[in-house]
């Protein structure tokens, strides 16, 4: 069965983000800034994006929290 066309989301790497203490492990470190959207591709070629939003992920245990 071949399939011209999926549903999935994408996740963008931004880098480094702020020094925070996570409120799930309780560790300080630096967070990870990444941007997610949901999308819609036909023939791997990305046609619509919505739902997009900003995150910073915990290094340590993965807690994220909206930007």
């Amino acid at each position: 069965m071949f399939f011209i066309f999926g549903f999935g989301s994408k996740q963008h790497d931004l880098g480094a983000g702020q020094t925070r203490t996570c409120a799930r492990c309780g560790n300080t470190t630096v967070w990870n800034r990444i941007r997610t959207a949901k999308q819609f591709t036909l023939f791997f070629i990305p046609l619509a994006r919505w739902g997009r939003e900003e995150l910073e992920v915990c290094s340590i245990c993965g807690n994220a929290v909206a930007v």
